[in-house]
C-alpha cells in the first residue's frame, strides 16, 4: 500500500504514489477544507478516496509488471534471456559445456541460479531441464505457447560449437 499520511507546515493530507513502467504516479488528498482540519467521517472520506486511487494504480501495477515479465523472456536476438552457454571450469580443471540459467523468481521473490551440464544429459536433456527449471520459476505454464517456443529455442550443435571458438578467440 503506497498512500502516506502527509502532516507539514505547507500540507496536511494523504499522498498516492506508485511506479508503473517507469513513470510515477503521485495524487495528493487534502485534510484541510476553509483553511480547517476534517475530522471524523469527513476525514475518512478522503481516506477511503486515497486508498481507492490507490487500489487502482496497484491494479494497473501488476498488469504493467506480467506484461514486462512476458516480453523480457525473449532477447532481441532470439535467444532466451536468462539461459546462457557456458564453459564451466570444474576443479580438476577440465572445461565443461553447461547451459546456466540465472533469473528473477516469481516464485522465490529473489535471483535463482542453477547450471545443467550437457555432457551429463545431452544436449535435448539439457535444454529441457533449463528450461523446466526457467518455466517453474516464472509460473509459465507448460501448455502454453510459450513454453512451446522456449523448447524450441533449443540451440544446435552448430551453435554452440560457434559459441565455444569465438569465446576462446576473446
Amino acid at each position: 500500500m503506497s498512500v502516506e499520511l502527509l502532516d507539514t507546515t505547507r500540507f496536511l493530507g494523504f499522498r498516492v504514489r506508485r511506479q508503473i513502467a517507469g513513470k510515477t504516479y503521485q495524487e495528493y488528498f487534502s485534510l484541510k477544507k476553509d483553511g480547517k482540519r476534517l475530522r471524523g467521517a469527513a476525514r475518512a472520506k478522503v481516506k477511503a478516496a486515497a486508498e481507492k486511487r490507490d487500489a487502482a494504480l496497484e491494479r494497473k501495477q501488476s498488469k504493467a509488471k506480467s506484461e514486462a515479465a512476458k516480453t523480457a523472456t525473449f532477447g532481441k536476438n532470439g535467444k532466451v534471456r536468462g539461459i546462457l552457454f557456458r564453459m564451466k571450469t570444474e576443479k580438476s580443471g577440465t572445461r565443461t559445456p553447461v547451459f546456466q540459467i540465472g533469473i528473477m523468481s516469481a516464485r522465490a521473490g529473489k535471483i535463482v541460479n542453477t547450471t545443467v551440464s550437457i555432457n551429463l544429459h545431452g544436449l535435448r536433456g539439457a535444454w529441457q531441464k533449463a528450461v523446466d527449471f526457467y518455466v517453474s520459476h516464472k509460473r509459465i505454464s507448460k501448455t502454453s505457447k510459450t513454453y512451446k517456443k522456449l523448447l524450441q529455442l533449443q540451440p544446435t550443435k552448430a551453435q554452440l560449437k560457434e559459441m565455444k571458438c569465438r569465446r576462446r578467440r576473446r
